[in-house]
């Protein structure tokens, strides 16, 4: 009994912090006292519920509130299937995501989903089910346990805005039962959905034109902003809100460490707006945020907002009433593919500026590629002044990255190209990209060791920017496009799974092997991975800035931790440079090769890097 009255204490002290302002937001959205009532019962349960070792890991938590921002955090993204077949596969495989170095992994989505009509996982039928395939919610607890005896974080995707058409409630909704009508948005007529139509934007205006769909067995048009399939849910409706926070509670509970919640900025819809990031969307990720404060503090929120970064700042709350712990940088990630195909650092570096003048308390995850495709959210203002116009400059890039263009050795192609308006998105994998898929088919060994050095390059610059670097899985070993995806009919219209091929381990054993290009990128990314995790300029709180070079191909950081500090020169061009950085007064060490270095001028190789460390005087 004791143990209980201990756990009702803590739970009550949680909640004491945060009630009232819980409650003044909810009633806010809702005015509706006896459902807010509900939600802290419910909250309390799922409490109870929560084993023993998860509360010692929040609690650990709570007292170290930085432990993610440490330098030695990184992250790598997989699909299930793709990585080892099921989760049992991946359970069986932790002892290379260790030698990865990579103490964070985020498993794509896995939830029940209709073979066929899944967007990739992104439109579940049951958020309390594993796609039979992967295995099953005990699976999963076995999974996260296992994990985090060897101290690595899981993350997973909590798709919050839509269902699936296949989910229980849609079922029901469909059949014209109002209690589940009322979770989506329904209309009898395209009166009011011709309204929306005015001011909200197209997702996927090739793929899937219009923001809703008819259902003539229903004689009902459902919202739809993504696939037809995809329902959008109506979070007006308080038990929509509360379902879904227990849906939450119950995916905490099987040991999830960090919760990236899919798509934002739209789960909050508002006839006349664009249904893009509308103020209840911050107070439900507010309510989010004190729901896991009280429940499972050790949990932490990573966003899904696909904007410039000074605009997905809003997403972190401020400082008295944070929202998320963690978002994406999206756009410094297509700006850096930019710079590859420019070779023209000046509107990273602006970006880069930007990032680094935000609160130490804002936490970005960098990455180089991901799961998705590469949308061209450039700062075309800036660009226009250099005399780039953003259709012509969006084609040069999808020339670029097809290797049609620009002197380039990318492979890839395009997704979602609209012939209309000329916008395309690009899909590939980092490898292809920088030239390895290329150079590999040509059998073109000086070829090779560029493609391998600007890989290697781009891998060292993504972990010297502010925040956690994140490896899609494959990168680490250079793993290139996989086309088969074409051979299969429930894959074949999205050219996304170029990239998302299986993991070769055939090509991970030869990560030892310096004779390999799979060896010498894993060994290299091991170098650097190491250098960072001892390295305490790394951490996310430590000072972050860009330095002037006289080479609009080079791109200069520095970094620096009380009396650390370390500067990395980056080479984004095919040439050989020479460099001069004045701000290096003083001795520095080359932290990959160990020599010392005296001079300011130095030579920069064709697609290459240096960290530099100051040393310190005696």
């Amino acid at each position: 009994m004791k143990k209980k009255t201990d756990q009702d204490k803590i739970f009550e002290q949680r909640l004491k912090r945060h009630h009232d302002e819980l409650r003044w937001l909810y009633m806010e959205l809702y005015d509706n006292s006896s459902m807010f009532a509900e939600l802290c019962g419910q909250l309390k349960e799922f409490y109870l519920e929560r084993k023993e070792a998860l509360k010692k890991l929040d609690s650990k938590r709570e007292e170290a509130a930085d432990w993610y921002k440490q330098n030695d955090m990184l992250g790598m993204m997989f699909y299930i299937d793709n990585f080892a077949g099921n989760m049992k596969g991946v359970e069986s495989k932790l002892d290379y995501i260790e030698k990865c170095n990579v103490n964070y992994i985020h498993l794509m989505p896995f939830l029940d989903t209709p073979e066929g009509r899944s967007d990739g996982g992104y439109a579940v039928s049951d958020f309390r089910k594993v796609q039979e395939k992967l295995g099953s919610m005990k699976d999963l607890e076995s999974l996260t346990a296992a994990c985090h005896k060897k101290g690595i974080n899981i993350c997973m995707d909590f798709v919050m805005n839509h269902t699936s058409e296949e989910h229980e409630w849609a079922k029901r909704a469909r059949m014209g039962e109002g209690e589940y009508m009322s979770r989506y948005f329904f209309f009898d007529s395209w009166e009011e959905p011709s309204k929306y139509e005015e001011t909200v934007p197209q997702v996927f205006p090739t793929t899937a034109p219009g923001n809703f769909t008819w259902l003539p067995d229903a004689g009902h048009f459902v919202m739809t902003s993504f696939y037809p399939y995809q329902w959008d849910l109506n979070y007006k409706n308080p038990r929509v809100f509360n379902e879904m926070m227990y849906n939450f509670l119950y995916l905490a509970n099987r040991g999830i460490d960090i919760i990236r919640i899919d798509a934002v900025p739209y789960i909050w819809k508002e006839l006349g707006t664009q249904c893009r990031n509308l103020p209840q969307v911050h107070t439900i990720v507010r309510m989010m945020r004190m729901i896991s404060e009280i429940v499972c503090p050790g949990v932490l929120l990573l966003g899904e907002v696909v904007m410039e970064p000074e605009k997905v700042v809003p997403y972190f709350g401020t400082v008295e009433k944070p929202e998320c712990h963690m978002l994406y940088n999206v756009t410094t990630m297509a700006t850096t593919w930019h710079t590859v195909a420019t070779r023209d650092t000046k509107l990273l570096k602006k970006q880069l500026d930007i990032v680094n003048g935000l609160p130490k308390d804002y936490v970005f995850l960098n990455y180089l590629r991901c799961h998705d495709d590469i949308g061209w959210g450039l700062d075309y203002g800036s660009l226009m002044t250099e005399g780039m116009g953003e259709r012509s400059h969006k084609k040069y890039l999808n020339d670029y990255f097809q290797g049609y263009a620009g002197g380039s050795n990318s492979r890839g192609e395009l997704y979602n190209a609209d012939p209309v308006t000329g916008d395309a998105r690009f899909c590939g994998t980092t490898a292809s990209m920088c030239g390895v898929e290329k150079a590999g088919f040509e059998k073109d060994d000086e070829a090779m060791e560029k493609a391998v050095c600007l890989d290697v390059t781009l891998h060292a610059y993504m972990f010297m920017l502010s925040g956690i670097p994140v490896l899609y899985s494959g990168d680490e070993i250079g793993q290139i496009n996989d086309y088969s995806y074409k051979e299969n009919p429930n894959k074949a219209e999205d050219s996304r799974y170029i990239h998302r091929g299986a993991m070769n381990w055939e090509s991970a054993k030869k990560a030892s092997d310096l004779s390999t290009v799979e060896g010498k990128i894993f060994q290299r990314l091991d170098q650097l991975e190491k250098i960072r995790k001892k390295e305490s300029v790394f951490a996310s709180y430590a000072d972050t800035w860009t330095v002037e070079t006289e080479d609009p191909s080079i791109l200069c950081i520095a970094r620096a931790y009380q009396d650390d500090k370390v500067i990395g020169v980056f080479n984004f061009s095919e040439f050989d440079k020479k460099l001069k950085i004045p701000e290096m007064n003083g001795n520095y060490v080359d932290l990959l090769s160990g020599k010392k270095i005296k001079s300011m001028e130095m030579e920069i190789p064709a697609y290459s890097f240096y960290y530099f460390k100051k040393e310190q005087q005696k």
